[in-house]
């Protein structure tokens, strides 16, 4: 399998707005400005990983309560 995913979260000021998946950080980058506004930034956790890993692991973010969306 391929490790093509990355983990990544949104931040505003010093708060986690959104966590997700992506296989293109600067396009979820942009998307997320259009949700939550240009004053936030992306966060890439660890290394690129296989798509069934970053989903267990947007599972794993979903269930501490952490605001999730998959995006591609």
């Amino acid at each position: 399998m391929a490790r093509d995913t990355n983990k990544c979260h949104f931040k505003q000021d010093h708060e986690f707005v959104n966590t997700g998946v992506t296989n293109d950080l600067k396009r979820r980058e942009a998307e997320q400005w259009w949700n939550f506004g240009e004053d936030g930034h992306i966060v890439q956790v660890g290394r690129a990983t296989t798509m069934d890993a970053a989903l267990e692991w947007e599972r794993e973010q979903a269930a501490k309560g952490r605001s999730t969306r998959r995006r591609s």
